[in-house]
């Protein structure tokens, strides 16, 4: 498997019509932007796809795939992620940007500089941006990706600062330092 940083950019979501296309949605802020990005890889970074657009549906492109030619084959490439080299991509436009991707593996500090631990993921499923904390000891946790939670993010050195607002774990889970 290719150790290199990856994003995720789209996704395959079934065939379209009997001819041999298929759905794509794309994750790219400027959806058509996806076909810009080469090599568009699967998940392990094995497969190579090479796309071309052949029109638009309501919340997915309809496109042909090189090497795939009938619905059936299209067809078994649903639900595979397409990904993109890190290093592929524009760095963010401002301090406040990120890629989900830049965030992963960074330590998690409190204000004083108390080290819990380690983001392990990043989701947002629409409602926001979501961090999920895998400290050094316990269970791991959720917080809101929000200034009030994350008051500074320092890519260059690696770390977050992370505020927990006071009753939001278990006591026996609140990280050593926290200064609530």
């Amino acid at each position: 498997m290719n150790e290199e940083k990856r994003i995720c950019i789209g996704r395959f979501s079934g065939a379209y019509g009997v001819k041999g296309l298929g759905r794509l949605q794309s994750f790219t802020q400027e959806p058509a932007s996806i076909f810009h990005y080469s090599p568009l890889t699967d998940e392990a970074g094995e497969r190579i796809f090479t796309l071309t657009n052949e029109g638009q549906g309501d919340g997915f492109f309809v496109v042909a795939v090189k090497g795939f030619s009938t619905r059936e084959e299209v067809e078994s490439l649903n639900g595979i992620r397409l990904y993109i080299a890190r290093a592929n991509l524009p760095e963010p436009e401002d301090e406040n940007t990120y890629y989900f991707a830049d965030l992963i593996g960074l330590d998690v500090r409190t204000p004083k500089g108390l080290s819990i631990g380690i983001i392990e993921n990043v989701y947002d499923f629409g409602a926001g941006t979501i961090l999920e904390i895998k400290p050094e000891q316990g269970a791991g946790f959720m917080l809101p990706f929000k200034d009030a939670y994350v008051p500074e993010v320092d890519l260059e050195q690696r770390f977050v600062t992370i505020i927990i607002p006071r009753g939001w774990l278990a006591e026996e889970k609140q990280p050593v330092g926290d200064p609530s």
